[in-house]
């Protein structure tokens, strides 16, 4: 049982009045580890830091984090930059349940310009001693959000009071308890992070062979009766029937639907040929349905799960790479229509993501190297660091190394998470930096009848047209263009698309989801880490880049 909540979030999301607001609520002891540290150091923290160094601090701050979660029923605010430290974050999650106060970087500098909204009277944070601390803030965000979406609730403090933003940590943490009352298993270091949306809050698992864990899962979930399992004709074996055997092995009665693999499967005639055979199987509200493959499967199987009986409950188990760090995480399934991509669709959010690290060691190498360029992307638009580390680890990512893997796998699945958690349904513009490379990449896709590219590839080429179309608009450095053309092509990426029609993408892109009133929203970076979205991209320079990268020259 885990008997305390621990606040964390960056400076100026207001951790210290909420804080005390949620611990005078439940009648727990309030703890502030930054507080702790300096009283027990006799100074400042700042000259902690000028006078003993940034090591001698963090030793000091695991020491505090320990000795707090150590206890039971506590509120503890700790500093902004603690869950970046491993230990700190492990023995936070380890003893309690992890609430970040996130807010947008303009809110952030606001507060501490002013001394902080909800730290009133407080001197400005060094944090803002430098030429541009907006840009600063923004970077030190994007840096740490692969741990800020790994917390198990997320409050969004912007326009919240104390009270209102301390209500939403307690109905976080009451939601977060209950999850992991309902998930508690022998292997919980399994699940890399909670999903929370307006309509559910589930599970993600990823591991190396945890094929063997999923009826455990499944229980542990409520699941224990019919499960109906999705797949195509390149899953089926091994992986699918394997899911079966292991579903039947433990008492579950478990039913297998095969497509035909591809793109031009995901059709309203495969989904009524799925609604006449659950109907023949007598399928109930309370039957679960699993998707078993790459992305096709999962939106296929998601949106049949999403309008038969008005609703079944679904599991993803994805199989594919580019499915386990983005198709499978956020509820968006869809089905195809002649005009474009995913035009008939709906938001129905998984029961859980299952994604067995161990699958790809079935793939071909074109296939993983799709599955690269989504996890690729989500390094270019949010983590710095994860860039880096794809540099540092490609050798050892191509050769599927069992760890290494696993932990950009991991990570990955944590930036998509954390999207999708701060906008379900791409109602605030945050879920949309998503789409960085996939305004070019849908329209090749179109453009081919999804046939000529997979669909990481696709993204590939649309991210080094985006690239190049934010660097003649003065937004992307030239260094920024360099660096991710240069770490595509070492993942075996096309960065090119010779041959294709300029003007059939041209076309493609005015049908995009993303158009408003004629008007295309791109993705563009402003460096690694760094967004901006734009919708006065000149149709002129789009027509250019798109001959430049057709060009066979």
């Amino acid at each position: 049982m885990k008997d305390n909540i621990v606040l964390t979030g960056f400076s100026g999301t207001g951790k210290t009045a909420i804080g005390k607001e949620v611990a005078r609520s439940l009648g727990w002891t309030y703890v502030d580890t930054d507080s702790d540290i300096v009283e027990k150091a006799g100074k400042p923290i700042a000259d902690i830091f000028s006078q003993d160094g940034e090591a001698r601090f963090r030793d000091l701050e695991r020491q505090e984090v320990r000795q707090a979660c150590a206890g039971d029923r506590r509120v503890i605010s700790v500093g902004g930059g603690a869950i970046m430290d491993d230990e700190c974050f492990t023995t936070m999650k380890k003893r309690c349940i992890v609430v970040g106060l996130e807010a947008l970087p303009e809110t952030i500098y606001r507060r501490l310009a002013k001394g902080g909204k909800h730290r009133p009277g407080r001197p400005v944070r060094p944090l803002l001693a430098v030429e541009e601390p907006l840009e600063r803030i923004r970077s030190l965000k994007a840096e740490r959000q692969y741990r800020y979406s790994q917390v198990d609730w997320t409050v969004h403090t912007d326009d919240l009071s104390i009270g209102q933003a301390a209500a939403e940590v307690l109905r976080g943490w009451r939601a977060a308890r209950e999850v992991d009352l309902q998930t508690s298993r022998p292997q919980p270091k399994d699940i890399v992070c909670v999903a929370h949306t307006s309509s559910a809050s589930y599970p993600l698992y990823v591991g190396w062979g945890l094929r063997e864990k999923v009826p455990e899962i499944l229980k542990g979930l409520g699941l224990e009766q019919t499960a109906y399992i999705f797949t195509d004709d390149h899953v089926v074996r091994p992986h699918a029937r394997q899911i079966q055997k292991v579903l039947q092995a433990a008492g579950l009665v478990a039913h297998t639907f095969v497509m035909p693999s591809g793109e031009a499967t995901k059709s309203l005639d495969t989904a009524q040929s799925i609604y006449r055979w659950l109907a023949e199987h007598r399928a109930e509200r309370n039957h679960a349905v699993l998707a078993v493959g790459g992305g096709m499967v999962g939106d296929m199987a998601g949106f049949v799960a999403a309008t038969y009986l008005r609703g079944l409950p679904f599991v993803q188990i994805p199989t594919s790479l580019a499915a386990m760090v983005d198709a499978s995480i956020g509820g968006k399934v869809a089905v195809n229509l002649a005009s474009g991509k995913n035009l008939v669709g709906a938001f129905h959010q998984p029961r859980a993501v299952i994604a067995d690290v161990e699958f790809l060691s079935s793939l071909q190498p074109r296939e993983l190297a799709s599955g690269w360029a989504e996890a690729i992307k989500h390094a270019l638009i949010l983590d710095p660091a994860l860039f880096d580390l794809f540099a540092r680890k490609t050798d050892g990512l191509l050769a599927l190394e069992r760890d290494t893997t696993t932990q950009v796998v991991r990570r990955s699945v944590a930036i998509k998470v954390g999207v999708v958690t701060e906008d379900e349904r791409e109602t605030t513009g945050r879920r949309s930096l998503l789409n960085y490379g996939h305004t070019v990449g849908h329209a090749i896709e179109a453009a081919t009848e999804y046939g000529a590219y997979l669909h990481g590839e696709a993204v590939s080429v649309g991210m080094m047209a985006a690239a190049e179309i934010g660097h003649r608009m003065g937004i992307t450095p030239k260094r920024v263009v360099e660096r991710q053309r240069d770490l595509l092509v070492r993942f075996q990426l096309p960065v090119t698309a010779p041959g294709l029609n300029p003007g059939a993408l041209e076309q493609a892109i005015s049908l995009d989801k993303k158009t408003t009133g004629g008007a295309v929203r791109w993705v563009l970076l402003e460096d690694i880490g760094q967004t901006v979205q734009r919708r006065d991209v000149p149709p002129t320079l789009v027509r250019e880049v798109l001959e430049e990268i057709c060009s066979n020259g």
